[in-house]
């Protein structure tokens, strides 16, 4: 059995103007011990996807299908239960470490708390192991005296990641855990995030626009356009050979190192994703396809066959595969 199942997930959001579709009938499967990236533009849903796995979303969310954690559907949990999830079984890396961490209290007392307030640690324990957490993410242990803001920005994204590790949760979601972070800093931190998930046999969902990260950490992919999922498979094959269009742009819009042409010609993708009050008929992606058929317009698409443990959303992987 999976150890994270998400069944037909749809997310939406009330406002006063109305109903806004932010995630739209996702289903996904994660094993034990594995890595599952999350890709997608701004607004294309990966977040929202996020904070609904962890019931952290605003009251004027609905959320509907199902999201199983072993087996137990995190939507029914009652309040009790939901909060003896949240850091033991699963825990979260927020996006923006700056915005997670409270100013006004020192890092140690903050790794600690998921420890004292589900009883895993008396406080000399919990310190303790907040020594170990912070030598394991590379940073010195009398670091638990520091405030936030005396810390680097990729310092106090090890401090997150220690957080989420202190309970030793099955499933961790990092969310654009490197975003604000310069290029080495980032690097030096998925390495982390890669090592410490492999050592400890941590599951992992980690969301991200850059195909490239999430090709090097992950095993598999799914990318997320409008609120669904357009392409899923393995990560390496949906970077290097993607079957939907959208997919195709958000790995050509990042300039391969080295290479002068890419760095200053860079392929982009022309237009902004569609409101999510407002979405096209058909295809979502359509409007700015470049391969778009009339079809497309109207066609009710799904996730067809795209290859060996692959699937894709286009018309033209439903024709090929259809033809073969």
């Amino acid at each position: 059995m999976s150890l994270l199942e998400l069944d037909d997930v749809s997310v939406t959001y009330r406002i006063a103007s109305g109903e806004v579709p932010a995630v739209r009938g996702v289903s996904l499967k994660l094993d034990s011990g594995a890595a599952l990236g999350v890709a997608g533009e701004s607004g294309s849903g990966k977040s929202t996807l996020a904070m609904a796995l962890m019931r952290l979303l605003p009251r004027d969310a609905r959320v509907e299908g199902r999201i199983l954690l072993d087996g137990e559907d995190v939507l029914t949990m009652k309040w009790g239960r939901m909060r003896a999830v949240r850091w033991a079984e699963a825990s979260i890396v927020f996006q923006g470490a700056q915005h997670g961490l409270n100013p006004v209290r020192r890092i140690g007392d903050q790794i600690a708390e998921p420890l004292l307030v589900h009883g895993l640690a008396k406080p000399d324990a919990a310190r303790k192991r907040v020594a170990e957490l912070l030598e394991q993410v590379g940073l010195p242990s009398w670091r638990a005296r520091s405030y936030p803001h005396e810390l680097s920005g990729g310092q106090r994204q090890r401090v997150m990641i220690a957080m989420a590790l202190a309970c030793s949760p099955r499933l961790i979601i990092a969310d654009e855990p490197t975003t604000a972070l310069d290029v080495m800093v980032q690097a030096q931190v998925l390495t982390l995030i890669k090592e410490l998930v492999a050592e400890h046999d941590i599951s992992l969902i980690m969301i991200s626009h850059d195909l490239s990260v999430l090709a090097d950490v992950c095993g598999r992919l799914a990318v997320m356009y409008a609120g669904r999922v357009v392409e899923y498979g393995p990560s390496a094959e949906v970077f290097h050979d993607a079957k939907h269009p959208y997919s195709r742009a958000l790995a050509a819009a990042f300039p391969t190192v080295g290479d002068p042409a890419s760095r200053l010609a860079p392929k982009g993708l022309g237009g902004d994703p569609p409101d999510p009050m407002q979405l096209p008929g058909g295809c979502s992606f359509h409007p700015r396809c470049p391969v778009a058929l009339d079809e497309c317009a109207t066609l009710d698409v799904e996730l067809w066959p795209a290859g060996e443990r692959r699937t894709a959303a286009c018309v033209h992987v439903r024709e090929k595969e259809g033809a073969s």
